[in-house]
């Protein structure tokens, strides 16, 4: 709860910082931007989002929940890619984990389905400078 303001005696509403989808959202939307930045190519043709949780898990041939997964693009239909956000954030210790492990996600996602090069996709090694 916000506390009073020290000139009127009203309470002010206190700034909150972004949590759960709309942070994670946020850190997705950086990593867009900076990799569209570094390498435009990469992501045309390519939508991106994420889900809360890996639909169908009966379906993955590992006993590992997957972090995210790149679809390729078929007739009529571009290619994606899609991070899951609940395992994501339960490998992530602090938010700056967390934006580091969705753009390192992202970047694994587009170099899989463009066949570009981690190096291309982030010439700054911007995974390592997030803090």
């Amino acid at each position: 709860m916000a506390g009073p303001n020290p000139i009127t005696g009203a309470p002010v509403p206190l700034r909150q910082r972004p949590r759960g989808a709309d942070f994670f959202a946020q850190c997705l939307r950086t990593s867009v931007t900076r990799t569209a930045a570094a390498c435009p190519r990469a992501v045309v043709g390519i939508d991106i989002g994420f889900e809360e949780v890996p639909g169908n898990l009966n379906s993955w041939h590992s006993e590992r929940v997957p972090l995210a997964a790149a679809v390729p693009a078929q007739a009529g239909r571009n290619g994606q890619v899609v991070l899951f956000r609940r395992p994501l954030e339960h490998r992530a210790n602090s938010r700056a984990d967390l934006r580091r492990l969705v753009h390192r996600a992202l970047l694994e996602q587009l170099s899989a389905l463009t066949g570009i090069s981690l190096d291309e996709l982030d010439p700054a090694g911007e995974t390592d400078d997030w803090d």
